[in-house]
């Protein structure tokens, strides 16, 4: 699989023979800035967002109109996109899971919480994504803090994969991500996101990498692809 960063929150998947776009904003996205947008999309067959704030939905519906892109969401928060131009793709709530091709996506909840637009509607509960495809799983964590729910989340799905949302402030911190990460979950790999954006947010994964010894922690470049 292929995962491109591009910034904050927002991923590019290339597994199997899907590529998915999660959480893409770009538009407005201040760490796309000289980076080709064209690209970051390109190919690109479905859209799956985990809640409604900003720097995750902005542009999204437009996005998904433009290059005909199916949204996955909280089922309130795909129904607001679609009312707002997106295609309707699939409106799910925790525990439901949609298929693209061989890869699948499942809803799992998230400790954050989910509005839209600058009147602030609701958007349903925020939550993150277990994505499976290629015989392994990856945990998209969206925007959470730490929450009981990994318990569960960990042994049920058994991720490999860890993409935390571990910046602080809004989210987790990189110490935090680390405790949640040994505690819960088994991962052979963590990749730190919704970091660097933003003054108020953690600028550097050294906390985290000192708190997982043994496991491989990737330190994402905004659009240069890796794999794993």
């Amino acid at each position: 699989m292929k995962l491109t960063w591009l910034g904050h929150g927002s991923w590019r998947l290339e597994i199997e023979d899907q590529v998915l776009l999660i959480d893409p904003w770009i538009e407005g996205n201040p760490m796309m800035v000289g980076h080709d947008p064209a690209q970051a999309v390109a190919g690109a067959q479905a859209i799956l967002v985990t809640h409604g704030h900003f720097d995750h939905t902005n542009g999204v519906a437009t996005l998904s109109a433009e290059k005909d892109l199916p949204v996955t969401a909280m089922v309130e928060l795909e129904g607001h996109l679609a009312g707002l131009g997106a295609i309707s793709g699939n409106g799910i709530n925790f525990g439901g899971t949609v298929r693209f091709g061989d890869v699948s996506a499942t809803l799992v909840p998230a400790s954050h919480s989910s509005s839209i637009g600058e009147k602030g509607f609701y958007a349903g509960e925020p939550g993150g994504f277990m994505i499976r495809g290629e015989g392994r799983t990856i945990y998209f964590s969206g925007d959470t803090g730490i929450t009981a729910e990994m318990s569960w989340m960990g042994q049920y799905f058994a991720p490999e994969i860890g993409i935390l949302s571990a910046g602080g402030h809004y989210t987790m911190d990189m110490a935090q991500a680390a405790w949640a990460a040994k505690t819960y979950f088994d991962f052979k790999t963590v990749i730190p996101q919704h970091y660097r954006t933003f003054d108020a947010l953690e600028q550097s994964a050294t906390r985290l990498i000192e708190g997982l010894p043994g496991v491989q922690v990737i330190e994402p470049e905004v659009m240069i692809p890796f794999t794993l």
